[in-house]
C-alpha cells in the first residue's frame, strides 16, 4: 500500500509573501475599495518584495504607487464585462 505524506512542505520565503500580500488584496475591504496597502515586513527579503511588486505591476488594470511611510498601494480597475 502506498503511503502519502499528510505534512505539508512548509512554503519557501517568496510563497511565505505572496500568501501574506494575496490576503490583504483579497479581503472583503479592498476588494470594494478595489485598492489594497501593503508593507515589508522587517524579516521579508527585498529581492522577493521587489520580484512581488514587479509581478503585480505587470498585470493589465493595476497601479502601484509608492508611498513616503515605506507602503504601497495597489489599486485596480476591474474592466466591464461587453
Amino acid at each position: 500500500m502506498a503511503t502519502t505524506s499528510s505534512a505539508a512542505t512548509p512554503a519557501g520565503s517568496y510563497e511565505q509573501l505572496g500568501i501574506r500580500i494575496s490576503k490583504i488584496i483579497n479581503a472583503p475591504t479592498a476588494q470594494k475599495a478595489r485598492s489594497a496597502l501593503i508593507f515589508k515586513l522587517e524579516h521579508e527579503s527585498p529581492e522577493d518584495w521587489a520580484q512581488l511588486l514587479e509581478e503585480i505591476a505587470e498585470n493589465d488594470n493595476v497601479t502601484l504607487a509608492w508611498r513616503d511611510d515605506g507602503g504601497v498601494q495597489i489599486f485596480w480597475v476591474v474592466p466591464k464585462e461587453d
